[in-house]
């Protein structure tokens, strides 16, 4: 078994600064789960206290049915894979995939079984003789992931493994290690602050704010049922776009109305008995640039959620286009098809599909609806 428990695990260092908050996660044997969010989370020292790298200030960490808070890391049968890839400059591919079997005194036959079979895997068995300096970004990144596989750990620790490599070996090097995950059957935890890293390779994803987890879930629910504002921005390329507005009440209807500007809500959110206590309030909504269409189709599906916009800016992205929108004060991205006909300078009509748009609480931030 290879299950990771963190029971309200907290981290402070000293000066009072509190990395980590009542940090409580459940990752199943076989997992792939990414810890994301910006810069000062507190995704890496989670990552360092599972390690042994990093005192457990206050809580419990099992990895199986094993409570490893006073565990050394070597024998928390688990292996790292670093941001700088730390290989030895001065020993071949082989001997830097073999030291730490080496160190545990492991026979050199297993050994070297071990070593091939990784190398066979990474396709690298081509650079077993070579040195460091002698490699790519990409084939020093496989090496140092070969050193992690040799080990057969339960668990494999990831920190931000892709950050050093170009973006076309990034997307590259997603595809490989999802198909690692796949092969090695093992759980992998892995630490990025790239939300398109967390999207495409997590089974689950964990989203961390200021130490805090904010949100555990599949990739889809995320993206498409964030649980609050920090959620909602940081899950998306082009991200969510968000409107400051108040609900209003005509008849049976809710409208959402910014500036001279009203978008109607579909029946089945105006009859959300959480929105109706928000009428007369201000809310801020949300809408992926997905949901902002400029085809006539859509103008005639969503007669009650046009508006009018300036497009400021343009960019072909092959297969679709982003518009860079402003209505008023408010800026906008939309993602359209590349059919569009939008160019800057432009002044368009657009549709919004509000049946996709969240409402949020302006004040506790929390999703009101989706």
């Amino acid at each position: 078994m290879a299950s990771v428990l963190f029971k309200h695990i907290f981290k402070r260092f000293p000066g009072g600064v509190t990395a980590v908050s009542d940090f409580c996660l459940d990752i199943k044997d076989k997992e792939f789960i990414i810890l994301v969010g910006p810069s000062g989370c507190g995704k890496t020292t989670s990552l360092r206290m599972l390690a042994g790298l990093e005192e457990i200030t206050e809580g419990e960490l099992y990895i199986g049915d094993k409570l490893i808070n006073d565990v050394a890391p070597k024998d928390r049968d688990i292996a790292m894979v670093f941001q700088s890839y730390a290989l030895y400059p001065h020993m071949t591919v082989f001997e830097n995939m073999a030291f730490g079997l080496k160190l545990r005194k492991t026979p050199k036959e297993q050994i070297k079984r071990r070593v091939e079979e990784a190398a066979r895997v990474l396709d690298i068995s081509h650079l077993l003789d070579r040195r460091p300096k002698a490699l790519s970004g990409g084939q020093k990144q496989r090496v140092a992931l070969g050193r992690a596989i040799v080990r057969e750990p339960k668990v494999f620790l990831l920190d931000e493994p892709l950050s050093n490599l170009d973006a076309k070996l990034r997307a590259t090097m997603r595809t490989e290690l999802t198909i690692l995950h796949k092969k090695l059957g093992t759980t992998f935890i892995y630490v990025t602050h790239d939300q398109v890293e967390a999207m495409t390779m997590a089974t689950r994803i964990v989203v961390m704010k200021d130490g805090l987890i904010q949100q555990v879930d599949t990739p889809q629910t995320l993206y498409d049922n964030p649980c609050n504002l920090f959620v909602a921005g940081f899950i998306g390329t082009p991200p969510m776009n968000f409107i400051n507005g108040k609900l209003e009440k005509k008849g049976s209807d809710i409208f959402f109305k910014f500036g001279a500007n009203s978008l109607k809500l579909p029946a089945e959110k105006a009859a959300n008995e959480e929105l109706q206590a928000y009428i007369g309030k201000e809310v801020i909504a949300g809408l992926r640039p997905e949901l902002i269409h400029d085809e006539p189709l859509f103008l005639n599906q969503f007669p009650d959620s046009t508006l009018t916009t300036y497009v400021e800016v343009t960019e072909l992205m092959g297969a679709e286009i982003y518009l860079y929108l402003s209505v008023e004060d408010v800026r906008l991205t939309s993602r359209v098809s590349s059919r569009s006909k939008a160019k800057s300078g432009d002044t368009i009509q657009i549709a919004i599909d509000t049946s996709r748009m969240h409402i949020f609480d302006k004040d506790t931030e929390k999703v009101i609806v989706h």
